[in-house]
């Protein structure tokens, strides 16, 4: 029996659900954050549904000093969000400064406090040139920066961090994953809208791993 020793970093969308699916036997809490961003709301209702289906604990923690302080469109209103590719110059704006930083820290604290040994975090290949909280290299330094600083040395685990998204939904493809049920748009608004830049990664990724994308995007 596979000992249940890890926090998954939860969002809800494409990434992460595949993770929890694919590690869900060690995976002890599904830690989520409410941060007020655009899309947040939604993440969260997908994040509810897939860890009561999968019978894992599910914590929401706040985080609303972020919206309130920090400069990032995802954080203004979907007016605020770039359409078009999935690239640096384009979603540079969405860019929520150390936001895995932050969270990462949370999650350690939590891990320590219920004597759990790993965080797991779904970032991959494709975040590397936008979201500096997301290349590999911070993900060591933060791994030795939470290790130094628990007493339980506590460990991050990034499964993902050199594949792409495609690569992604081909294990959700292998795990029977309805990714309709999951959400990337950054917009928040009723469906996903189909043309901001995690829109159009996503369409792309499903494409690529040969899945019938069953999302509804707004007309």
């Amino acid at each position: 029996m596979t000992t249940k020793d890890t926090i998954l970093v939860y969002s809800g969308g494409l990434d992460s659900t595949t993770m929890l699916y694919e590690y869900r036997e060690r995976i002890a809490i599904a830690l989520s954050f409410d941060y007020g961003s655009n899309h947040n709301a939604k993440e969260l209702a997908c994040a509810a549904l897939h860890c009561e289906r999968l019978g894992i604990k599910h914590i929401v923690i706040p985080l609303m000093f972020m919206k309130e302080y920090f400069n990032s469109s995802l954080l203004q209103g979907a007016d605020a969000i770039p359409e078009g590719n999935y690239d640096d110059e384009n979603m540079r704006s969405t860019v929520v400064p150390f936001r895995n930083g932050i969270m990462l820290a949370v999650a350690a604290g939590l891990a320590e406090s219920n004597q759990l040994q790993y965080i797991m975090l779904a970032n991959h290949n494709g975040d590397h040139a936008i979201y500096p909280d997301c290349r590999e290299s911070f993900s060591r330094a933060i791994d030795k920066a939470i290790e130094e600083g628990t007493y339980n040395h506590v460990r991050v685990l990034t499964p993902y961090v050199e594949l792409s998204k495609a690569d992604i939904a081909g294990r959700g493809k292998l795990l029977n994953i309805d990714y309709s049920e999951t959400w990337s748009c950054y917009k928040g608004g009723e469906h996903h809208c189909g043309k901001c830049g995690t829109c159009q990664e996503r369409i792309e990724a499903l494409r690529e791993a040969g899945i019938e994308d069953t999302t509804i995007y707004e007309e």
